[in-house]
């Protein structure tokens, strides 16, 4: 009965909130998501969104956005992302095969406003992100415009990502840096 009040109605109530329409694929889904935007979201096979045994299972929901027309999200096959996840597109972020993303991960492809007090209102910069075959993401990373992250790849826990990662690293830190090879 818990599960049921506090969880799949939420679930459900968010999933009726969501007004993105060009969505594609059919992830499980064990925590609320709102997906929001005009663009496109592409979920491949076996994709999971939240995790019972998890943070913020009860009290967050995870958050998609393809806001334009021309947005695009791409998720993989066999992605499983944990709780209070958060990704935002205004041009294209693509998520590989057997990614794994820990709790209140957010992925952008924008600034969100230009710096510039005269330009704040205008439309942000927005560069592609793309996320590497296997790599593995830690809880409370951020992975910002123009990154790519290469396969095999782990971003520590706690990482700000603010440029592109190669293969077969760890990095970690404000902003990440490469810590270890593997």
């Amino acid at each position: 009965m818990k599960n049921f009040l506090f969880v799949w109605l939420r679930i459900f109530k968010y999933k009726w909130l969501s007004n993105c329409k060009r969505i594609e694929g059919y992830p499980s889904v064990f925590h609320p998501v709102l997906i929001n935007g005009k663009g496109k979201v592409i979920f491949g096979k076996n994709v999971q969104i939240g995790v019972i045994n998890s943070p913020y299972y009860y009290s967050h929901y995870s958050y998609i956005e393809a806001r334009h027309e021309n947005s695009l999200i791409e998720i993989g096959n066999n992605v499983s992302i944990n709780n209070a996840f958060s990704v935002v597109s205004f041009s294209k972020i693509s998520i590989a095969d057997d990614v794994l993303i820990g709790v209140n991960c957010s992925i952008l492809d924008n600034d969100g406003h230009r710096l510039s007090p005269e330009n704040r209102q205008s439309e942000p910069i927005s560069e592609h992100v793309l996320i590497g075959k296997n790599v593995f993401i830690g809880n409370n990373v951020t992975i910002l415009k123009g990154v790519e992250i290469g396969k095999n790849s782990v971003i520590a826990n706690g990482a700000v990502v603010t440029s592109s990662v190669p293969e077969n690293v760890v990095v970690a830190g404000v902003p990440a840096k490469i810590i270890k090879q593997l």
